[in-house]
């Protein structure tokens, strides 16, 4: 690993070619903070999926990415003279300092949940009129929920046991087969979103991280459907063609592996 002084030289060479490519590229010198904030949410979800893949080698690359769009961000806004790197460093280690009082002040905290709590309470201080105003309102739905619950129970609205989340989920899959029994669709959507509001609040009593969970599985079903249409493959088979019973032992095999 590199020493201090290493480090800021590879910074100080990304800027140098952050600067040039501004100045030369064609691409580079038309790119505004509007064209790429799409790309730069591509580029954190490439960073999440290296993640969840445990590619320590991708990961790497993934955060250069990352790191090169906060210093294009920078570049922009050093040309309007509204800010630079210096002053979005500066920016977020008056906050990291502001908001650990316990490490550069004299406050006591005993554990991460007073760490949490705190760290909320000093943001309302700071003038934030509510605790969710700091939830961005473009997150994905499982992700959002996730902050909200996290946001709330660090003030202090929160469940005290992880049985009563769970009978919450329990009560709110009651109400959302007695709607479905009425065949609302109306009511039934807002049913399982209660349904999956509840699952969510229930994950994180779990210290299990809701859009995680859901992404395994995700990548758990592709690897094994893929699995499927190879096994089909083989038999020069279309999968419309075969019986659930035909693709369910394949199914089962995909399971194993």
């Amino acid at each position: 690993m590199s020493d201090k002084t290493a480090q800021l030289k590879a910074f100080e060479r990304l800027l140098t070619i952050m600067d040039e490519l501004r100045e030369q590229c064609p691409w580079d010198k038309k790119q505004t903070m509007e064209s790429l904030r799409h790309l730069t949410i591509e580029e954190v979800y490439e960073l999440g999926d290296a993640i969840l893949d445990d590619d320590l080698e991708e990961v790497k690359k993934e955060l250069g990415d990352v790191l090169l769009h906060i210093v294009f961000y920078s570049k922009i806004g050093s040309e309007t003279n509204d800010f630079d790197i210096a002053d979005v460093c500066h920016s977020i280690c008056d906050k990291l300092v502001d908001r650990h009082p316990h490490i550069y002040g004299d406050v006591k905290v005993e554990n991460e949940d007073d760490v949490k709590r705190n760290w909320e309470q000093l943001k309302l201080k700071e003038g934030k009129k509510s605790v969710l105003e700091g939830v961005p309102k473009s997150l994905p739905a499982v992700v959002k929920a996730s902050r909200i619950q996290d946001k709330v129970a660090g003030v202090g609205f929160d469940w005290e046991e992880p049985e009563q989340v769970f009978e919450k989920v329990e009560e709110e899959l009651a109400e959302l087969k007695a709607e479905i029994a009425k065949g609302d669709l109306d009511a039934i959507e807002s049913e399982f979103g209660d349904v999956m509001f509840s699952m969510i609040n229930y994950a994180r009593f779990l210290k299990v991280n809701p859009e995680n969970a859901l992404e395994r599985t995700n990548k758990k079903f592709i690897k094994r459907f893929q699995y499927l249409e190879a096994k089909a493959k083989t038999l020069d088979k279309s999968l419309k063609d075969m019986t659930l019973s035909e693709m369910d032992v394949f199914w089962e095999e995909a399971k194993l592996l």
